[in-house]
């Protein structure tokens, strides 16, 4: 017996006073209704309806049942409706890992206003370069450096990311400018620690690719700190523009023109990729939230 498709029988017909009315309601014939309350009562041992040819009333047990199951089909309807909205509306926790430096500089700042967008969405951002997996680490949205990964996720990428050499005009003044890779050789390098290590500073020239990387003075995982050491004439450090815009516009740091030009990688065409899982687009909360940052880091 279908004991719920019972008792929403039981009460449309308490609340039409027809079996008739109430088989139309569900577009049923009224044997199917009259069956169903029967074995209703067969399965609790009990009468709920008195029946006649005119009228169907409730027995007395009758009607402290139907005040239970109206209260019962009530939360039902009310869950029903909040699985509908959550549907049609973004809404809920959505989670985010991003690498620190993106997050910081243009992630967050952005997030005020996706929130203020969005008010009942709950952001549950975090901050780390270290590889998350959108499967195990429960993440609905991941932000990575680098190139599309391998995993059977959808990779929009947001923006370049290849790394330019930066120093400050002191250091450039005091050590002189390297015009040329190997000129390297004789600097002083900063250098930021990704999961896998402090990345080598290539360039291809004389036929093949050759590692120009300065000897290193200082290395950390910590982006604003590199930045900063670099902004004090430390040495020369390699970050992709956007990590060091705001330095470069206060003429704290200044690009160096090296040719041929120095890299991080043989394979050009890094990028900062969002990342996430197909079949999730339809959630209203990570739809909203992967068309958002398109659409604001896009222009």
């Amino acid at each position: 017996m279908d004991q719920l498709r019972a008792m929403k029988y039981f009460a449309s017909v308490v609340d039409t006073g027809s079996f008739t009315l109430s088989a139309k309601h569900f577009s049923v014939p009224p044997s199917s209704v009259s069956r169903r309350i029967s074995d209703l009562e067969t399965a609790l041992g009990a009468v709920l309806l008195k029946r006649s040819t005119r009228v169907v009333s409730l027995t007395e047990v009758g009607q402290l049942y139907h005040q239970e199951v109206s209260k019962m089909l009530q939360l039902l309807s009310e869950s029903e409706e909040v699985v509908r909205t959550y549907q049609a509306k973004p809404m809920g926790q959505l989670k985010i890992s991003s690498m620190t430096s993106f997050g910081e500089s243009i992630l967050l700042p952005l997030m005020d206003e996706f929130s203020t967008t969005y008010p009942d969405v709950i952001l549950d951002i975090s901050l780390s370069d270290s590889r998350s997996t959108l499967g195990k680490d429960d993440v609905d949205l991941a932000i990575r450096g680098g190139y599309a990964p391998n995993e059977r996720v959808v990779a929009v990428k947001l923006m370049e990311n290849d790394f330019y050499p930066f120093a400050a005009p002191a250091y450039l003044e005091a050590c002189g400018t390297p015009k040329h890779p190997e000129d390297l050789l004789n600097h002083k390098g900063i250098y930021y620690k990704t999961p896998d290590g402090p990345t080598q500073w290539l360039s291809d020239f004389s036929g093949h690719w050759q590692n120009v990387s300065p000897k290193a003075v200082m290395i950390a995982n910590e982006g604003k700190w590199i930045i900063q050491q670099a902004v004090q004439g430390k040495g020369i450090v390699m970050l992709p523009r956007w990590v060091v815009q705001s330095q470069v516009d206060n003429h704290e740091l200044v690009e160096i023109d090296i040719q041929p030009p120095v890299t991080v990688s043989q394979n050009g065409g890094m990028g900062v990729y969002m990342l996430y899982q197909k079949h999730k687009y339809h959630v209203p909360k990570i739809k909203a939230a992967v068309d958002f940052l398109k659409s604001k880091i896009g222009s």
